[in-house]
């Protein structure tokens, strides 16, 4: 089943990459995708429950989704995340 979440704190292709990397390593996870512009992460799981999972990841890894509360903690995982994303480049 192919699910999309629309992230918060999505700024550029090191936000990418490393969203990419952590949810493609989630067991039942597959086919992921960012779209930088819509800031929109699509993936495809094997049942509905799966999405909570990468909802989840992407919160902690500093990009709530939009009906998630967008907190200084939130911004500075995020700003994290790209740094290791940019350096995985």
């Amino acid at each position: 089943m192919k699910s999309s979440i629309i992230v918060q704190n999505l700024k550029c292709g090191g936000c990418v990459n490393t969203i990419i990397d952590k949810l493609s390593s989630i067991k039942n996870i597959s086919n992921v995708t960012v779209d930088k512009d819509t800031s929109t992460v699509s993936f495809r799981t094997l049942n509905s429950d799966d999405a909570f999972i990468v909802k989840s990841k992407l919160k902690s890894l500093g990009y709530p989704s939009i009906e998630d509360q967008n907190g200084l903690h939130s911004k500075t995982k995020s700003f994290i995340s790209c740094a290791s994303g940019k350096l995985k480049k």
